[in-house]
């Protein structure tokens, strides 16, 4: 999108005053050119901490740094104009306490730009939502399956079945009461999001949960298809680009192989009499 002075970008406060009314559409964005694509079409980027397992081969996101979400936060920001930027809080940055979620919240705004932070856990982190909120850091929650407590959980399992939906409905009102202006639905049954989405005051956005949702997001890369093998019922692939990807390398490697690339349209030749050489194309 072209830079334009009358582009308004959103705020934590529009996205609240969405509940109930046109879904939100949310995309993970860790790099400047994917964030300008994002944001022709979305209300929320968010970069996720995700990007320890899309972009730099990790095993789960305990292993992201508040350095990794500084870098790439840095770089959606460059790509934004409208769509609100969310920044997850890494694995270690806030649970400790509320004073420490603050100065490392505080860093990734100052740093990023970005216009709110996310953090999971319900009941658990509401008084640290509440101290947030209280000193101008817009927070973002998400409960569910809450993937940087991966061990504790025993994996990515579906949350909220029987008797535990009590428990994933208690964490989820606990944001809202606590002064989240939205929360992720994580992996629970479609039953219990849609109840959870009628019942607290602020907008939730479902991934593997309900359409009845106030917005959904996913990661891009899972949408576009970059990741050939990894397939989870909960996503819908609308490209298959890691396929077309890896049919581009092997032509290139071919051509290469083969002496066809560079072709003679590729090269340059000596440079015309009385133009002095690299003025020439």
């Amino acid at each position: 999108m072209s830079a334009n002075a009358e582009t308004k970008a959103l705020t934590p406060s529009d996205i609240a005053s969405r509940k109930g009314k046109t879904p939100l559409v949310c995309l993970t964005a860790y790099t400047t050119p994917m964030a300008r694509l994002v944001d022709a079409h979305c209300d929320i980027a968010l970069v996720g901490d995700s990007v320890g397992m899309v972009l730099h081969g990790l095993s789960s996101t305990l292993g992201v740094t508040l350095d990794m979400m500084s870098l790439h936060g840095k770089a959606v920001r460059r790509g934004l104009e409208r769509a609100l930027m969310v920044v997850d809080m890494p694995f270690g940055s806030y649970e400790e306490s509320p004073e420490q979620a603050f100065r490392n919240a505080a860093r990734l705004m100052t740093e990023t730009g970005c216009a709110a932070v996310k953090l999971e856990g319900g009941e658990r982190m509401a008084a640290t939502i509440g101290f947030l909120a209280a000193r101008g850091v817009p927070v973002m929650a998400h409960v569910g399956l809450t993937p940087q407590a991966v061990n504790t959980l025993g994996g990515y399992h579906v949350q909220g079945r029987g008797g535990d939906a009590k428990r994933v409905m208690r964490d989820a009102a606990a944001t809202a009461e606590a002064g989240a202006f939205a929360v992720v639905l994580e992996k629970v049954p479609e039953a219990l999001a849609r109840r959870i989405t009628a019942e607290i005051a602020i907008p939730t956005i479902g991934i593997g949960a309900s359409a009845a949702c106030d917005g959904q997001i996913l990661v891009v890369d899972d949408v576009l298809g970059m990741f050939t093998s990894f397939r989870p019922k909960f996503i819908k692939r609308y490209a298959e680009l890691g396929e077309q990807v890896e049919a581009a390398i092997a032509a290139y490697a071919r051509d290469v192989r083969e002496r066809r690339f560079p072709g003679a349209e590729h090269v340059f030749g000596d440079a015309p009499k009385g133009i002095k050489g690299g003025e020439a194309a």
